[in-house]
């Protein structure tokens, strides 16, 4: 049997609860496995199942697990139905633990296919694999609750996503449905479930009494910036879908009663190329592609504000995580050792771990006094040490640059502006209001979000 526990900043019954929504398993996903839901299990009951899909190499495989036994407070037994596993049967223990703190016990009973022809051939590693899952499942769990739980004595909130499909809309609806709260994800097809409002930007259609009772708006929606290079075309569209988007979120927020707030993404390259010279919110805009959209997004958000609603502009940095993204991406490489700088790597790169963006969001939710530009970033590192840091994460040398004329031929102007740029902004505005990041370090984030 496999046995992990740690102890969580919260109460059982809300550790229990946690565990008991859909948006917790989406929260516990590894970042080096890709795993699909293909079913999910709703409320959590006794005879509730999950299916989801994950990938052995070229192969996929479902899994289906089913809840046996659920006490409120005290333990959650699944086992498997379908799957990998010749038998499986996993049980969470929650116990107090003193004030607002309780003990996490994960149980887990399972036996290999192939009886002893298994154990010797995938014994050592599949239990490897397994303390790697449940450590690093531990880890999110209270990371999760500890935010949660800055703001446990406050109403739960009904919560409108834009762009919910995208990397952070995605984890942003699971870490706020595993809290409590209600999410409403807009869509741009018919409604397939109750929790999906249609919405269609370059119609300008969103019904302004399907958001009737939100109390909060969070606009991510917006055309990727590194999905292609930059032609005249792509640059039209990417300035298009932020200000068409963010305009017609802003007219619906005016129209309501009462108003909700509104937290729109905006980037740090509202500050273009700015060299060593330290920014923060109250910096001027750069010049160029960037920052024009920037100032163009941001300005769009100004019927809410007219209309009295508090509204929270979140330039942010790099986002980093292990599930998309800039970091899969640069993954490849330096596993195998052919990382390195881009450019000089003297560029200074403003960046924030998904774990703290959500709390950034989480913060700006509740705190009624955070309005206006907000940088959510951490401390910034240059590139070069972005890429030690990233490297010892991995163990691998980085050790092979990679030239700016290579990266401008390579990506044109896309690479040279979102490699290349330097942007060193500060977090001033949180640090004025004592919000305190979990990962502040690029090393701890880096290993917090990969599991290392």
């Amino acid at each position: 049997m496999l046995c992990r526990e740690s102890s969580v900043p919260a109460s059982a019954a809300e550790l229990s609860a946690w565990h008991a929504t859909p948006g917790s398993f989406q929260r516990l996903r590894p970042p080096w496995r890709h795993v699909d839901v293909v079913a999910p299990a709703g409320a959590v009951r006794a005879g509730s199942r999950l299916t989801t899909r994950f990938a052995l190499g070229p192969i996929h495989q479902d899994w289906v697990t089913e809840v046996t036994d659920y006490i409120p407070g005290e333990r959650l037994t699944d086992v498997q139905i379908e799957g990998p596993f010749a038998e499986w049967r996993h049980v969470r223990r929650f116990s107090p633990d003193g004030p607002r703190m309780s003990r996490l016990r994960d149980e887990v009973e399972y036996r290999l296919r192939l009886g002893a022809a298994g154990d010797l051939l995938g014994g050592i590693p599949i239990r490897q694999s397994l303390e790697h899952l449940f450590a690093y499942r531990h880890q999110r769990t209270a990371d999760d609750l500890t935010l949660h739980a800055a703001y446990r004595a406050r109403p739960r909130l009904t919560v409108v996503i834009s762009g919910a499909s995208g990397l952070l809309g995605t984890e942003l609806a699971a870490f706020l449905t595993s809290g409590g709260h209600r999410v409403l994800t807009l869509v741009r097809r018919p409604p397939r479930a109750d929790h999906e409002v249609f919405w269609d930007p370059q119609r300008m259609a969103l019904a302004p009494a399907q958001l009737e009772g939100a109390d909060a708006v969070v606009h991510l929606a917006g055309r990727s910036l590194n999905a292609a290079r930059w032609t005249e075309a792509v640059k039209r569209e990417i300035l298009r879908s932020r200000t068409e988007a963010t305009s017609l979120i802003a007219r619906t927020v005016a129209q309501l009663d009462p108003r909700p707030v509104l937290i729109s993404n905006s980037a740090v390259g509202y500050y273009g190329d700015r060299g060593d010279e330290p920014l923060d919110e109250q910096s001027s805009p750069g010049s160029g592609f960037l920052p024009n959209v920037c100032i163009a997004w941001e300005q769009a958000l100004q019927p809410a504000r007219d209309a009295g609603a508090r509204v929270v502009v979140l330039r942010t940095g790099v986002v980093l995580s292990g599930h998309g993204g800039a970091l899969p991406r640069m993954l490849p490489a330096y596993r195998t050792g052919l990382g390195g700088p881009l450019g000089s790597g003297h560029q200074w790169m403003s960046w924030i771990g998904l774990q703290d963006y959500l709390g950034v969001v989480n913060r700006a939710l509740y705190d009624d006094e955070l309005e206006g530009p907000v940088a959510a970033v951490a401390p910034p590192v240059t590139n070069r040490e972005f890429v030690r840091a990233l490297t010892r994460v991995l163990h691998r040398p980085g050790l092979v640059p990679l030239p700016a004329p290579a990266l401008r031929a390579a990506l044109g102007e896309m690479g040279e502006r979102l490699l290349l740029d330097s942007t060193r902004v500060a977090p001033a505005r949180l640090t004025a209001r004592g919000h305190k990041l979990l990962y502040p370090d690029v090393e701890q984030a880096l290993r917090a979000e990969l599991g290392r």
